[in-house]
């Protein structure tokens, strides 16, 4: 009689709790988990699964070549990039990309001034001659900068003005 007056039906057990304990209402679509919990979940199987096939890669000796990007989610994940990671993942990497693994490492920490060494973070100024450098040496006098200014000056005018030159007129 309910469903005739509302158009709905209403659930005999009534409202599912999610299966994780976190406090939310689940649903029955993701397997009775809330919709955070059900994400999470769905995106360490993802990993999971991501994981084993990268370390199965560089077991079998496979190449980046042989295949081609691999889709997570929505993101486009090229596999040269996971056998990277996964390469610095592991405990013992080969000797064959040492140099490549340290290079990675070297990069990933904080960000500091080429000068001074300070650290900068968000705040640092990326000079045109590929430094990061802190609000004291951004200045491209205050660090000895070896791009060449007046050559990249010239070169723009240059492109921006294109010489213009009418032809001559011809002789009657």
């Amino acid at each position: 009689m309910e469903h005739d007056e509302t158009g709905c039906q209403s659930h005999p057990e009534g409202p599912i709790l999610c299966i994780n304990n976190c406090g939310f209402f689940g649903s029955a679509a993701n397997m009775n988990m809330c919709s955070k919990c059900y994400k999470d979940t769905i995106l360490k199987q993802e990993q999971a699964k991501l994981a084993a096939t990268s370390i199965e890669n560089l077991v079998n000796g496979s190449t980046a070549s042989e295949k081609g990007p691999v889709v997570v989610g929505s993101v486009d994940v090229q596999p040269a990039a996971l056998e990277t990671k996964s390469v610095v993942a592991l405990s013992s990497p080969p000797s064959s990309s040492a140099g490549e693994a340290a290079e990675l490492k070297a990069k990933v920490g904080p960000s500091r001034c080429s000068s001074c060494k300070k650290k900068v973070g968000l705040t640092g100024f990326k000079c045109r001659c590929g430094n990061l450098y802190c609000g004291s040496h951004r200045y491209s006098d205050k660090h000895d900068c070896q791009f060449d200014y007046r050559s990249a000056g010239r070169d723009a005018i240059a492109k921006a003005n294109p010489v213009v030159k009418a032809e001559k007129l011809d002789k009657i």
